[in-house]
This record gives C-alpha cells, sequence and structure tokens, in this order.
C-alpha cells in the first residue's frame, strides 16, 4: 500500500510540474503579456516600462523558472486589478466553489446511486425506464441552457429560489442542480450497468448456490464490487467541478473560483489567472490522489500490482 502510495504522489508531483509548463507557455502564446495586460490608451514607452518592470523582457527560460519557483511556494505576484497578492483572492473564492461542488456531487451520488442500483437489479422496471431518460438527459442537455430554463421557471416565474448570488441558504439548489446533473446521468448509467454486469459473475450465482440471502449477496458482493468504478468517477467528477464551473458561476452570479477566472480574464490579470489555474490543477490532482487512495482500499488487487 505504501509504495503504491509513493508512486501516485511521485506521478502527481509530475503532473504538477507539466501544469506550471503548460500553464506559463500558453498564456505567453496569447501574445506580448505586457500589451495584453496594459490597457488600450496605454503609450508604448509606459508599455516597454511595464515589459520591464515585470520582466518581461527579460529570456523566456528565466521567467519561466522565476514563474515556477515562487509558484510552488505560493507566490504569483500580485492582482493587477485588486493591487493585492493573488493567491489570498483565490483562497477567499474558494469555500463558494467548493460549497457548489459539494452540493452539486451529494445531489448527484444522493439521487444517481439509488436509481442505477433499482435500474440494475430490476431491468426494465418504471424506475429503471426513469433512470435511464434521466443518464440521457443529464449527460446531453447543455447546463448553460438548463441553467436559463430553471431560472425563468423556478425563480422568475414560481419565486421558489433565487436566481443569483449566495446571500440565502436555498441560492446554491439551482447551480448546484444544474453543475451535478451530468454527474447524476453519468452515475445512473454506471451504476446500472454495473450491477448488471456483476449480476452475472460466477460469484455471485456461487453465493446464491451456497443460499445466502439475497440482501446478504447484494450488500457483501455486488455493492462492494460497484463502489470500486464509482469511486474513480465520484473523484473525477469532483476534480471537474472545482475547476469547470466557470460558466455555472458565471450564470448565477455565485462568488467562487470560476466567476474570479472569468473576471481575471476580462481584466488581463495575469497574475490572478495563472494563480487559479495553477491552484485548481493541484486541487484537482490531490483530489485524484485521495481517489487513488481510496480505490486501493476498496480493491487490494490494485495494492498489489494485479
Amino acid at each position: 500500500m505504501q509504495r503504491y502510495f509513493l508512486s501516485k504522489v511521485g506521478q502527481s508531483i509530475l503532473l504538477l510540474l507539466g501544469v506550471l509548463v503548460l500553464v506559463f507557455f500558453l498564456l505567453r502564446l496569447t501574445g506580448d503579456p505586457a500589451s495584453l495586460m496594459m490597457s488600450r490608451e496605454a503609450t508604448p514607452e509606459q508599455i516597454a516600462a511595464f515589459r520591464e518592470a515585470m520582466g518581461f523582457n527579460r529570456p523566456l527560460i528565466v521567467q519561466f523558472w522565476d514563474f515556477a519557483t515562487k509558484a510552488i511556494v505560493g507566490d504569483f505576484g500580485d492582482s493587477l486589478h485588486y493591487r493585492t497578492p493573488a493567491l489570498p483572492l483565490v483562497l477567499e473564492r474558494l469555500p463558494a466553489t467548493v460549497q457548489l461542488a459539494g452540493t452539486a456531487l451529494l445531489i448527484a451520488v444522493i439521487i444517481g446511486i439509488p436509481i442505477g442500483l433499482v435500474g440494475g437489479f430490476n431491468p426494465g422496471s418504471l424506475i429503471d425506464s426513469v433512470g435511464r431518460l434521466v443518464a440521457l438527459l443529464g449527460q446531453s442537455i447543455p447546463n448553460f441552457w438548463l441553467a436559463l430554463i430553471l431560472i425563468l421557471v423556478f425563480a422568475v416565474g414560481l419565486g421558489w429560489l433565487p436566481s443569483f448570488g449566495r446571500d440565502a441558504p436555498t441560492s446554491v439548489i439551482l447551480p448546484a442542480f444544474v453543475l451535478g446533473l451530468p454527474t447524476l446521468g453519468q452515475l445512473v448509467r454506471l451504476t446500472r450497468s454495473a450491477v448488471l454486469e456483476i449480476r452475472g459473475e460466477d460469484f455471485i450465482r456461487t453465493a446464491h448456490s451456497k443460499g445466502l440471502q439475497p440482501r446478504v449477496i447484494y450488500a457483501k458482493h455486488v455493492l462492494r464490487n460497484v463502489a470500486i468504478p464509482l469511486i474513480s468517477v465520484i473523484g473525477i467528477q469532483f476534480g471537474y467541478m472545482l475547476g469547470g464551473s466557470i460558466i455555472i458561476e458565471s450564470i448565477f452570479a455565485w462568488p467562487g473560483i470560476g466567476q474570479l477566472l472569468e473576471q481575471a480574464i476580462g481584466w488581463r490579470d495575469f497574475p490572478l489567472v495563472l494563480a487559479i489555474a495553477v491552484f485548481t490543477s493541484l486541487a484537482v490532482l490531490f483530489i485524484n490522489l485521495l481517489t487513488d487512495a481510496a480505490y486501493a482500499v476498496v480493491d487490494p488487487r490494485i495494492r498489489y500490482g494485479h
């Protein structure tokens, strides 16, 4: 287990270094950072002075080394818009994004897995048909379109839920449902297919032949094996929700990291964009590392390389 975990930590460190390289050079491909970060009214002399002050006139490899060494300790420079260090601004928005992503994942798990289990145990039933329809809609409806429809119906039309902001406890319901619906559909399909596959395995038939009660078979054999692929999907989807909620946060004016990223791009605030990109990548890598550890706990074969 220790060897397996250390190998995953090493892979995560290499991926983080790759993220630093990718983020830095992709931003440089957008053009001269000094020209992009300065206002359109800036004179060539002002742009040249800003380029020298920010170190953009140095060789690219020197700029990257300076960026990477500072990024490792959390120093991304000052935000050009807020005039304060960039990383604390990201951390300030983190609770809102975690609340949104956590609620979305909770909705997906609470609804999606039970529907998938019932559908797998009773294929062709009414609940199974409804579950397959939910899975299809969840993975095919554009989230921005669904967000606007839900706002029109539940916020504007019925007035049941807030349409934007994070002021009321119920403000999270609409954005979390929209964000979690694709994961909900995926969990329904994955759970149903896993149950159907596992029910036909030899060890399940052996358990039945031994006279074990169905509830014991389902709890001890079926559900445990179903949990193995679900852990991977849940971990991956939670990481996606943390780093990919920019559209949902923008539509619902949710004050999280996604909304901050949209604003930073509009302000051409490169230090803030870099801080958000690296921080969210690090968060996703950490979640994936925890997912791998949980996967190894549930399935001992992973620990021993089988």
